[in-house]
Parts: structure tokens; sequence; C-alpha cells
């Protein structure tokens, strides 16, 4: 049944404030924003079910674009609509997007990027943990159905962890899953997900083909920053030569440090290339894509876990991302706890999530707090 007016206006403004906070304190990476989500929209809120998030992350991982973005996208569609998906989209990328805006006024003013080290030292553990346990409360979810799924999880850990590409993975465990059940059940043929690609754009760099470089990024780029770093090198270091390796680095550097989507790079790179429009041009460009692919998929998604095969396809990417997850939380580890005191954050903040029910955000902040404290104390 349809919200009532009142509702919905209700519920886009619960939207607005929800990730519009996350675009200020998700700090980590895609899997720990989806960590976060999970705690706040499963957990806290209860708006949807932990099957429902699962499946949401299942076919988001197979869509191209920024996987957390989309998530927040495909939970402001669940909630509230179309209206919901682009208030809970923007909500997500504009605070991040302004952060990484005012990184870049200064390094084009001053010639250097801030350091974000002493927050990082503070937040990378506080975040680990928080991953941690989201991983444990989605494994037990996309897990339990049989050992298959074992098997199918435990195999893209191992995957992942020896440089086996994400979307392969994510694609053999659904293949695998639902050739499984088809071959015990005879149910269904398999149906292939095409992919929109975009048409490369021509040497010349106006705000029109910065907008036309920074789409096509957005509507095929799969995978983690480092394939970000490649499709920009390659477009603009390598064949438009409007941006310096150095630059380049310190754009994604910037993205690293910064909250929310490492997509807001295309922030930064756009204001280097044209001042604010060109900021503005890039950042649309790179996220139009996903709003369209969420747009396109997101109705579909309910009436795909009530088909034996494609129920079977989700179960299968499902059990896969809880592995990708596990593979990302074990490299995570190696870079976040370099000491005794990132040790103790961690395992602080695992008891606390596990014994109260104090938000992630204050988390955050107090891992940020120690790290600042801990390095002026040095």
């Amino acid at each position: 049944m349809a919200a009532e007016p009142a509702e919905h206006d209700g519920r886009l403004r619960e939207l607005a404030q929800l990730f519009g906070k996350l675009g200020v304190i998700a700090f980590g990476g895609p899997a720990a924003h989806i960590a976060m989500m999970h705690d706040e929209v499963v957990q806290r809120r209860r708006w949807i079910s932990d099957q429902d998030f699962l499946d949401l992350i299942g076919v988001t991982n197979l869509i191209p674009g920024p996987n957390s973005t989309e998530m927040t996208m495909h939970v402001g569609r669940v909630r509230a609509g179309a209206r919901g998906l682009l208030v809970a989209g923007a909500s997500f990328i504009l605070p991040a997007a302004a952060i990484v805006l005012a990184c870049a006024v200064a390094y084009v003013r001053y010639g250097q990027t801030p350091s974000g080290q002493a927050v990082l030292y503070g937040i990378k553990p506080v975040v680990l943990a928080i991953i941690a346990q989201a991983l444990l409360k989605l494994g037990r979810t996309a897990l339990t159905r049989d050992a298959l799924q074992w098997a199918v999880g435990g195999a893209a850990l191992v995957a992942y962890l020896l440089g086996a590409n994400e979307i392969a993975i994510l694609l053999v465990g659904a293949v695998v899953v639902l050739t499984w059940r088809t071959a015990r059940s005879s149910d269904g043929p398999l149906a292939l997900v095409g992919v929109l690609l975009a048409t490369a754009s021509a040497p010349s760099l106006g705000l029109g083909r910065l907008f036309a470089v920074f789409a096509k990024i957005g509507a095929v780029l799969y995978g983690s920053g480092y394939v970000l770093l490649a499709f920009l090198r390659s477009d603009l270091v390598a064949r438009l030569d409007v941006l310096t390796n150095q630059q380049l680095l310190d754009a994604v550097a910037i993205g690293q440090f910064t909250p929310g989507p490492l997509f807001t790079t295309a922030t930064f790179i756009g204001y280097v290339l044209a001042g604010v429009p060109g900021a503005v041009v890039a950042t649309v460009g790179i996220f139009l894509p996903a709003f369209c692919f969420v747009a396109a998929i997101g109705p579909f998604v309910e009436r795909l876990r009530t088909r034996t095969w494609t129920a079977a396809l989700l179960d299968g990417v499902n059990a896969a991302a809880v592995g990708l997850m596990a593979g990302v939380l074990v490299e995570l580890a190696g870079d976040a706890l370099v000491d005794a005191l990132t040790a103790g954050v961690a395992a602080l903040t695992g008891l606390l999530l596990w014994r109260t029910d104090l938000n992630s955000a204050w988390l955050v902040l107090g891992g940020a707090a120690i790290g600042v404290a801990a390095t002026l104390a040095v």
C-alpha cells in the first residue's frame, strides 16, 4: 500500500538525514560504507530485512558504478520510491563532494593536499571492527541455506586474496549455485545480463567533453579504486594529456582519505581542470549512470527472489559477495592494525558494537579523535 503524502515526505527527510550523515562520516571504502548502512537501515531502523539487504548487494555488484552509492539509491527507492532514490543518492554524494571540492580549492591555491593521516590512523581500526560485525550478520543470512553456499563463500575469499577479478568471482558463484540447483530441480533457463557501454569522448576537453569522459567511466567501471585510477589515467593522462600523473595520484589520495564514495575523485579533477563548473560537471557525469542503472533495475529486484532460478543466482552472488567482503577485511586488517594502540581501538570498537547500541558514527568520530590525539602526543 502506498504511503500517504505526509508519511512519504517524512520518509524523504529521514533518507536525507541518514545518508547526509553517512556522506560526512563514512570513511573506509565501499565495504565500510555498506557495513554502516546495514547497521542503520537493517539493525536500527528495520526498513528492510537482512535477506533483502543482501539481495540489493548482489544486484549492485552486477552493475557498473560505485557500489555503496548505488546501495544508498536502492535503499532510498525501497523506502520512498523514485524520489527516495534521488534523495538518498544525492544526500550521500553531495557532502562528500563538497569536502573534496574544498580540498581541491586548497590544492590549486596552495599546491598541496591536506594530510589526513592522523585521522585515518584512528579511524581505520574502527572501520575494521564495523565491517567485521556486518560480515558476521550478513554471513549468517547468506551462508545458512546449504553447504554449497559456504563452499562458494570460502572459494570467493581464497580467489580474491589470490588476485582474481571481482566480477568473475561473483559471476562464477552465481553460475555454480544456479547450475547445482537447476540440476536438482530442472527449473528455468539461464538469463544473461547486458551492460550498457557509453561511447568514448573526443580529444578536446570543454565542459561537454569533460562530462562525456566521466559519464563513460561511470557507465562501464567495475571494481576497486585501483580500476578507477586506471580508467582516469588512460583517458586524462595518456589520451587527452590534460592531467599529470602527480595530479591524478593527488586526486585519488583525496578521494581515499575523505568520507563518502571514492568517485568524488571526479569532483577534485573537475575543479583542477575547469574550476567549479568543471567540478559540478565531472561529479554529475560520473554519478549519473548509477542513478540510471538503479532506476532501471530497481523495480525488478523484488521479483528476482520469487523464481527458483533467479533466487539461485542471487544466492550464489550473495555467498560470493560475503567472501569478497571477508577478503577486504583481511586486506584492511594488515593496513589498519599497525601497533598496539590500533589493535586496542579495534578490540574496544568490537566490544562496544557487541555490548551496546552505540551508533557507528560516534565510534568513527571517537577513532578520529584518538588518531589526532596520538599523533599530537608523539
